[in-house]
């Protein structure tokens, strides 16, 4: 698995943002992220999205969870709902891997309560810093400084759709604003918190990466699984010009 990965053209030293789906490919989680970070070597950092709209009563995944439900019922399942805690939250709908780099030994994970990050390696405590609720993926989260740093994005058996990185874009090209609200650890225990931030909209991912320059993204095998390697900054900066042209 080490030798795909250098194939693919992952060096030693690599800021690395990876989006993985390991069901069905027989890849255990943990083999694939020591592989990965044996190929980063010591100077290089994983990252992987560890986001967790479970406990937001503004996010699809509650409309999904309360679809058919009385008021009351409803009430019943915001009430149940969990605490962000970024030591010990889980990130289910991010997959296996994502667990496995979460919960790995020095792991790293930002602050921010629906699109937290979590990390290993030389740089993760700097590019996990900070994180603020009215920036889920813009230039003052991670994401943004993945971008500074010149990371690589690799996926996993997953297409463009689940592409994180164009978000980024998203906040460039001036998406509107929307309210979204999300339970907390406070001081006296769980509290809701309110905040605007950009309208995120991945309906359209699929369009942006079906144009991305196939001669950007290195394509090959991982454990006998589809993978694909390209620049994040070539992926936002092509949907930049994408959603310039193509949204309304």
């Amino acid at each position: 698995m080490v030798a795909d990965l250098a194939r693919l053209g992952i060096g030693r030293g690599t800021t690395l943002l990876v989006h993985a789906s390991l069901s069905r490919t027989g890849l255990e989680a943990d083999i694939v992220r020591e592989a990965l970070r044996r190929a980063l070597g010591p100077e290089g950092t994983l990252v992987v999205p560890a986001f967790t709209p479970e406990n937001s009563d503004t996010s699809p995944h509650y409309r999904a969870r309360v679809a058919g439900l009385t008021p009351g019922q409803a009430a019943a399942v915001r009430a149940e709902m969990p605490a962000f805690d970024p030591l010990r939250t889980p990130c289910p709908g991010m997959g296996r891997l994502a667990e496995s780099v979460r919960t790995a030994p020095g792991a790293v994970r930002s602050a921010h309560p629906q699109t937290s990050f979590a990390a290993v390696g030389r740089d993760a405590e700097a590019l996990m810093a900070g994180h603020p609720l009215h920036s889920h993926l813009g230039e003052e989260s991670p994401l943004g400084a993945l971008y500074r740093a010149d990371a690589r994005v690799l996926m996993i058996n997953v297409d463009f759709s689940v592409c994180t990185a164009f978000h980024l874009a998203e906040y460039r090209t001036g998406a509107p604003e929307r309210t979204y609200r999300c339970v907390v650890r406070g001081a006296d225990g769980p509290q809701w918190t309110e905040y605007r931030d950009a309208e995120l909209d991945d309906s359209d991912f699929a369009a942006v990466g079906g144009s991305f320059p196939w001669q950007l993204a290195h394509i090959g095998q991982l454990g006998g699984t589809f993978a694909r390697l390209f620049s994040l900054r070539d992926a936002v900066d092509h949907a930049v010009l994408w959603m310039t042209e193509k949204r309304r």
